[in-house]
């Protein structure tokens, strides 16, 4: 990757989440990136029917668009290259994305999907980012939350031991007085 490209990584995950690849598929949104000096736009758009079409010409899958390049795919075996590669990640708020992102240490806002049920990303989100370490929004207000992000405001994710709560089962479980 040439040193002047600053990458964004958009991924939904395993499953579709329609407004988020929709709301990606702006060219407000593009220029907000441009503005913060991204030159590349990444979107993992899962297995949803939604294609980008405003940034991307129909029919294509990679495009330089606004000074942007821009591609989308639907899955890969692994998001690890791309994630270590960005400069941003925006993502859905499940559990594995955003630890993969705040382990690598790569700047991360997340958009929860606001239809799953039981919805554990709402939450999540709202966790960490009232923990300082990553920035939350809706679809709706993913283009206000670029334009007012601050990657430098963001707290260090550090990764946590499993140790404290093994002991707890182990306790609980009589294997230790």
């Amino acid at each position: 990757m040439p040193a002047t490209e600053r990458a964004v990584f958009v991924t939904v995950g395993t499953t579709k989440f329609e407004a988020l690849v929709e709301h990606v598929d702006s060219l407000e949104l593009l220029r907000a990136l441009k503005d913060k000096g991204y030159t590349k736009l990444v979107i993992q758009k899962g297995n949803g029917a939604y294609c980008p079409s405003v940034i991307v010409p129909k029919g294509q899958t990679k495009a330089t668009t606004e000074g942007v390049d821009v591609e989308y795919f639907d899955y890969s075996p692994s998001l690890a290259a791309y994630i270590t590669s960005a400069a941003l990640v925006i993502s859905h708020a499940g559990s594995g994305s955003i630890f993969e992102t705040l382990t690598a240490g790569v700047p991360l806002i997340v958009v929860p999907n606001p239809l799953l049920m039981d919805n554990h990303q709402v939450e999540l989100g709202v966790q960490l980012a009232g923990m300082g370490h990553l920035a939350s929004a809706t679809p709706e207000q993913l283009l206000s939350a670029i334009k007012t992000f601050d990657p430098s405001r963001l707290k260090p994710y550090v990764k946590g031991s499993a140790a404290g709560i093994a002991a707890a089962i182990d306790k609980q479980l009589g294997f230790t007085p």
